[in-house]
């Protein structure tokens, strides 16, 4: 019993030998294991109430589009608690809308559903199909009602508390307030989009065969115009050329004479974001396989027959019947967002304004990538006394060679402009920038020698362009960001903080461009890649083809795309209306 207590007295004085205790007792008898139970499950409830893991922070993610999917692809979710609020419950490859307008591919064979993405991830990721009506960055909430059928059981509306939120909204058709676009155009903005102008080009052609109608009839429902000649508006003309004239013809053949296509673009050239030798060899192209390109031309309304249009070159106002109007003219904001912007004093733009790290300005903890936003870059100039004093380490008033090298770096990520404008004057070297007028190395710059040095650097400050591309990589570099966090906030590995002290904790978001396609039809396309390079012909439509395919979000759509090219080579295009 001495020995009993001995023990008894060095459990009480000594926490950590009370596994050890546990093992000799139990080895003891049970009577010695029932007397140790109480002060070992006293501590062992305490250890657990003291060592609670803290609470996941949750992200709202609202859009299931390019930048939303890249988002969740790439994120950590382990670390957080994720939801994902969009009225639309698959991903879209939207590049090949135009392509399932004619039925070159299927709708499904586009489509990813969210629940199967999200499945693949180690982890839970809730998701509801409804759609966010507003925003309240106050009580960090969202507000969503769900599109489904009100007659079942339950309310359709809920509310999501948020730490950080994800707006990923896209954006919706820029009509530009012309009256008659809404009720007499078809738009390419969404799957359903596509489906209704596949449906609307049958009814066409099923019209104009039918009997006792006039030629003028006939011709009138066979003139399609399109509207924009940007990528999609011409992808889409060319597609509507090649569905008439590989299939539809053969299976209306007295009609084949009668049929017209109009592209109308507001600009003195088709795809003027592209190359100026694509946009010739498009126009050209187009002029041979009988597509009429209006440029220089302003619609100014559309009614149910008949656009109306200005010549900007004269002001001359025409008008040209149609069956048949597309519009495809650039992007708008969406309500929800519009009513976000004026609760954060944005009122005046048409995009969220965002920082170089994709935070919306004037809100905290809320990220906007995608369409629905845009960035707005920091001009050098608002910070270049901070950053010749962050540069001029020895505090003489100017700024040596070697000074000025020490900081470039920092400045070029900071500011990409910089970088831009170095390649747009074919500068070797950033320090070339503090050369004196007759190419000089100067051995120092003063402030206001530094100022004129790089007074037209923000000339070069660039809006990055409403594609896919960017959004994607927009969403996958947020999801670095999340995942990176703690790590970063006691080691930053962005650039030197000019207008405040220390380092960013993360690089801004830098986009790389690795060029863009414009299918032209007749198995040509046109692209534009990185190094000036530019590619035109039936070689550049299969690289096209390859590019397309590995893009696609998973091996089942990938699949079945190329099964839909192979089935239009080999049987054509489906026309039926199903």
């Amino acid at each position: 019993m001495r020995g009993f207590s001995y023990f008894i007295n060095h459990f009480h004085g000594s926490p950590s030998s009370s596994s050890k205790l546990l093992i000799l007792l139990s080895l003891s008898g049970a009577g010695f294991v029932a007397y140790a139970e109480s002060p070992v499950n006293s501590r062992s409830n305490h250890s657990k109430s003291t060592n609670v893991e803290p609470k996941k922070k949750r992200i709202v993610v609202l859009g299931t589009g390019w930048a939303g999917t890249s988002f969740l692809k790439d994120l950590d979710i382990s670390s957080y608690e994720v939801q994902v609020v969009s009225p639309r419950n698959y991903f879209a490859f939207t590049p090949l809308l135009p392509s399932v307008t004619c039925g070159t591919v299927e709708a499904r064979s586009i489509v990813e559903p969210v629940r199967n993405i999200i499945k693949k991830r180690v982890g839970e990721i809730k998701y509801w199909e409804a759609e966010c009506l507003k925003i309240d960055p106050e009580s960090k909430k969202v507000f969503c009602k769900a599109n489904l059928d009100e007659a079942l059981a339950g309310s359709n509306d809920f509310s999501l508390n948020y730490d950080y939120l994800v707006i990923a909204l896209g954006a919706r058709v820029n009509t530009f307030n012309t009256p008659g676009v809404l009720e007499y155009c078809h738009f390419i903005k969404e799957v359903e989009d596509a489906q209704k102008i596949r449906i609307a080009v049958i009814d066409r052609f099923e019209k104009a065969v039918l009997p006792d109608l006039t030629e003028e009839e006939r011709r009138l429902n066979l003139h399609f115009v399109v509207v924009g000649g940007g990528p999609t508006g011409c992808e889409f003309a060319a597609e509507l050329h090649d569905f008439i004239y590989e299939d539809l013809v053969k299976l209306y053949p007295s009609v084949k004479d009668l049929v017209k296509i109009t592209l109308v673009q507001s600009g003195d050239h088709i795809l003027n974001t592209f190359d100026g030798r694509i946009s010739t060899f498009a126009e050209q192209k187009f002029c041979r396989d009988g597509i009429e390109v209006l440029t220089g031309c302003r619609v100014l309304s559309v009614t149910e027959n008949i656009i109306n249009m200005r010549k900007k070159s004269t002001g001359e106002l025409t008008s040209l019947s149609h069956g048949m109007v597309v519009w495809s003219t650039g992007i708008g904001t969406r309500p929800v967002v519009m009513d976000f912007m004026e609760k954060i004093g944005q009122t005046d733009r048409r995009a969220l304004a965002t920082d170089e790290w994709l935070r919306v300005k004037g809100c905290e903890d809320v990220y906007a990538i995608g369409d629905c936003a845009t960035i707005d870059q920091r001009k050098i100039m608002e910070d270049i006394s901070s950053i010749f004093k962050a540069a001029d380490a020895d505090n003489s008033g100017t700024l040596s060679i070697d000074e000025f090298k020490e900081v470039m770096e920092d400045i070029i990520i900071r500011y990409p402009q910089v970088d831009l404008y170095c390649k747009s004057k074919h500068l070797l070297e950033a320090t070339d920038i503090i050369k004196d007028a007759k190419g000089n190395v100067r051995g120092e710059v003063d402030l206001k020698g530094f100022k004129r040095a790089l007074a037209h650097v923000d000339s070069q400050t660039k809006s990055l362009p409403a594609t896919a591309q960017v959004a994607a990589q927009q969403g996958a570099y947020l999801s670095r960001c999340f995942n990176r966090w703690d790590r970063c906030k006691s080691h930053p590995e962005g650039p030197l903080n000019f207008d405040g002290s220390g380092r960013h904790e993360f690089r801004p978001f830098l986009y790389k461009h690795f060029g863009q396609f414009a299918p032209l039809g007749g198995e040509q396309a046109a692209a534009e890649l990185p190094g000036d390079w530019v590619s035109m012909g039936r070689s550049t439509q299969w690289l096209w083809y390859s590019v397309y395919a590995s893009k696609q979000v998973s091996w089942r759509t990938r699949i079945l795309v190329v099964s839909d090219w192979t089935r239009r080579f080999v049987f054509g295009r489906d026309s039926s209306r199903v």
